[in-house]
């Protein structure tokens, strides 16, 4: 199978329907674009990953097809468990585990068909087989794309939630778990006691030092049924920290009919994608590795430096332009990245706020990766929607924004564009844009920040007093700051906000 760089020019539209996707139609397909050539049904299972949504389809999937496709080795296909969606589930199952990934670059569209998925499970209809593959020992690597929010860990002192009703449920009931901590702890029980090597737990979830957030959680719910058990998962199983990097928005109805009217694939979930990617892996593993160098991820010993990068610059920025151009009236990273004053806003929050806290890193090019940003969030064929960047804030803006603005305030290094953000999230939080329009709030506090966010008009004090800004609240002035900023979107608007902004800071630049 080509490799990225080299897959398939975009064929002329068709006029006709697509055909069904199937290994059976596999050959068909491979007229028009790439498709899996080596034997699926020869490749062995070696990973399960459990939160089969389009990132881990349009990321960690394709690096083991890449592998695949290598024959190298066949030891690393995927058995993929859906824990909340059984429509997932059900569509590539009907599809043999096959799906299409599109990417999309400003002037090329490529195509190709991922085969390393070779089964599909909904966890609460399909547990049993959930934990017989969990427990195979040929299963040597669990990787995990849960979100946030699957760690049950408190977002201030990084503890585990053991009061969680869903962790509760999975220490009621033992056939049917609802977390993935109840299946990995049972899990590794059963092969702890039939002298099973245990598995490498891979979380590729956007959290801050991911490897800590798994083990902590995998550890403490182990240990809420047998401290023994949590003891050996802690000295045996080992957490890799990772990097992942793969802008890959929901698949909508318009993708559908593009995947079936350009390629002739009636694929009904196909991924959409960006061409960019990167995987960047602490190399330890605890029985074995799939060698991913071979098709380009990146095993590193230490991987904080590289996530510290990618997190501050990408996803701060996301959160920052998700509120902002939502509350500016625009729908689409690319619609909002074509309006002059919002470029120049996210490029100057990257370059001279953000990347002067940022450490070197080896062999990385920092100003180049800031750079490349840009032309990701402008690319008018990925247009990602901006309510999908703000949701989840309370935790994208503790993890991604708030240690960037505590740091510059202590360094006294230039914020305003920080506070700007800040602010803007703030405004949004009241659940109706500078017209009038509803905006939904999608986060687990959304009732209680909402609350705090409209007490009290343009005065941030009640919402300040959440946990997540105890260490900013003692800061001289910083109140009376964001609500004027607070203020000032209100009245003027978002836009003259952000020109006053960008004023501001390049006469701060200037002074200093």
């Amino acid at each position: 199978m080509r490799f990225d760089d080299s897959l398939t020019s975009l064929v002329p539209e068709r006029r006709s329907g697509g055909v069904p996707l199937s290994d059976a139609t596999l050959p068909l397909h491979s007229q028009r674009i790439d498709v899996p050539t080596y034997d699926r049904s020869a490749l062995r299972r070696g990973v399960v990953h459990i939160g089969l949504g389009n990132f881990h389809r349009a990321h960690q999937a394709v690096y083991l097809d890449d592998l695949a496709s290598l024959g190298i080795s066949h030891q690393w296909g995927v058995t993929a468990v859906s824990l909340h969606s059984r429509d997932v589930k059900d569509v590539l199952s009907a599809q043999d585990g096959l799906y299409t990934v599109v990417q999309r670059g400003h002037d090329r569209q490529t195509a190709r068909v991922v085969g390393s998925i070779g089964s599909c499970h909904y966890a609460p209809n399909d547990s049993a087989a959930v934990r017989r593959a969990l427990v195979d020992p040929q299963t040597r690597v669990v990787s995990l794309t849960i979100t946030g929010n699957g760690y049950f860990l408190d977002p201030v002192t990084g503890e585990f939630d053991a009061s969680h009703p869903d962790v509760r449920a999975d220490l009621v009931v033992s056939n049917c778990f609802v977390t993935a901590w109840g299946y990995l702890a049972e899990a590794l029980h059963r092969r702890r006691h039939a002298g099973v090597a245990p598995f490498t737990v891979l979380c590729c979830d956007n959290i801050p030092d991911n490897t800590q957030a798994a083990r902590t959680a995998l550890v403490s719910f182990a240990a809420l049924r047998d401290p023994q058990l949590a003891g050996w998962i802690d000295r045996h199983v080992a957490f890799p920290s990772t990097m992942v990097d793969r802008i890959t928005p929901a698949t909508s109805d318009s993708g559908r009919k593009f995947v079936e009217r350009t390629f002739g694939i009636a694929d009904k979930w196909p991924v959409l994608t960006e061409p960019h990617r990167q995987w960047i892996i602490e190399d330890t593993f605890s029985a074995g590795r799939p060698p991913l160098d071979e098709v380009g991820a990146q095993f590193v010993s230490d991987v904080g430096d590289h996530k510290l990068v990618k997190t501050r610059l990408l996803n701060g920025t996301h959160i920052a332009l998700g509120i902002l151009a939502t509350l500016a009236g625009y729908q689409r990273t690319d619609e909002a990245m074509a309006d002059h004053v919002i470029f120049d806003y996210v490029e100057q929050l990257m370059r001279d706020e953000i990347q002067p806290l940022l450490p070197p890193v080896p062999g990385m090019n920092t100003p180049g990766y800031r750079n490349t940003l840009l032309i990701r969030l402008s690319n008018p064929r990925m247009g990602d929607q901006l309510s999908r960047l703000a949701r989840r804030g309370s935790a994208k803006i503790s993890s991604f924004l708030l240690p960037s603005l505590q740091e510059a305030i202590a360094q006294g290094r230039s914020h305003t564009l920080l506070m700007l953000a800040l602010a803007g999230w703030a405004r949004y939080l009241r659940g109706y844009d500078l017209k009038g329009g509803k905006i939904r709030i999608q986060d687990p506090e959304s009732e209680l920040l909402t609350r705090l966010a409209t007490t009290a008009g343009n005065d941030p004090g009640p919402l300040l007093r959440h946990q997540m800004f105890i260490g900013l609240r003692s800061v001289p002035t910083f109140k009376e700051r964001i609500g004027d900023m607070i203020a000032d979107i209100d009245e003027r608007g978002v836009l003259s906000a952000m020109r006053q902004a960008l004023r501001d800071e390049v006469r701060e630049l200037v002074w200093r």
